[in-house]
């Protein structure tokens, strides 16, 4: 893929406002949504190009993902962003004994970002993924409602796919300095680590757990059905993971999105060196120095269907 800026009709200002979700389970969730807002006396009066919803990764709060949303939103889209349950602002006061299912982040959170940006008009609907925002995309009961998928550092989450260095730090952390911290906060204080927000104690668990099979939760006995579930989406896909990522390398990304094997998934990978991007990692592809990734991305997405377009059916 080239790294080709995507084009608007005119300057555009960003409008942030905070809305409240609410889920199917009645959980209300904090997200944030980017609206352009064309300027200047040749703006024409622009209209959106489409919506695009942002699955951010495990335990990285949606306003990391602010500048990639407000350079989409200069685009012309309306973006979605939103914090999980138990994370950033949908967090509740105390993590200790707070109850939640892994999967509910895709089933619950991000299927109501879908229901909500899907029923505004005939638009069509986009989405972007980060790590498990990629993972997440194949649970949605409703992904049929988006046109296009794109998701950045998805891979399996095993340590074997990872280089040896990585593999015995990543064990450090499930084996010994994970359960340390469940045990004396009551949850996953990864934040004292500098890695991420403070995980709820069953997201450390599964997420644990999945980790320990080579596809992922696919390898989860307690979960059958789950490669049939993946094989419903039709939704086109692309799959970048950068070569230095070390959580997520090219073989890790083959392994998982090989179950999405009900329609086209084009891998993408990413040498920094040869793009002249500086190192990317498992969390540069959302830091400013990786724009030209963003340009790829929306282009591929604007490319179809056209307004009127922004539902394919749950059989197509």
């Amino acid at each position: 893929m080239a790294h080709t800026p995507s084009q608007t009709a005119a300057p555009t200002a960003v409008h942030t406002q905070t809305i409240t979700l609410t889920a199917a389970d009645g959980y209300r969730l904090q997200a944030l949504r980017y609206s352009p807002t064309a300027t200047g006396p040749s703006s024409g009066g622009q209209s959106l190009r489409g919506r695009l919803i942002v699955a951010g990764a495990t335990g990285v709060p949606q306003r990391f993902y602010r500048r990639f949303a407000e350079h989409a939103a200069a685009q012309g889209l309306e973006v979605l962003t939103l914090d999980y349950r138990g994370i950033g602002l949908s967090k509740p006061a105390s993590l200790r004994g707070f109850q939640m299912n892994y999967l509910d982040w895709a089933r619950q959170d991000i299927a109501a970002a879908v229901d909500l940006m899907a029923a505004e008009d005939s638009l069509p609907l986009y989405m972007v993924g980060h790590s498990y925002g990629g993972h997440a995309f194949g649970l949605l009961p409703n992904h049929h409602r988006v046109a296009r998928f794109y998701t950045f550092a998805t891979g399996a989450g095993w340590h074997g796919w990872m280089p040896r260095a990585e593999q015995l730090r990543v064990q450090l952390m499930w084996r010994v300095l994970g359960p340390l911290l469940v045990r004396w906060k009551g949850y996953l204080n990864w934040s004292v680590l500098g890695m991420g927000e403070d995980l709820p104690k069953p997201v450390f668990l599964q997420w644990r757990r999945w980790c320990s099979h080579p596809r992922y939760f696919f390898g989860d006995p307690d979960l059958p059905g789950l490669a049939e579930r993946f094989a419903q989406v039709k939704t086109p896909i692309v799959a970048a993971n950068a070569l230095d990522d070390l959580w997520a390398p090219p073989a890790s990304r083959d392994a998982f999105m090989q179950h999405y094997r009900g329609t086209t998934v084009e891998p993408v990978t990413l040498d920094p060196r040869q793009l002249g991007l500086g190192p990317i990692g498992h969390m540069g592809y959302f830091r400013d120095s990786a724009r030209p990734l963003w340009d790829t991305a929306l282009q591929w997405l604007l490319q179809q269907p056209k307004a009127g377009h922004a539902t394919l059916s749950p059989s197509a």
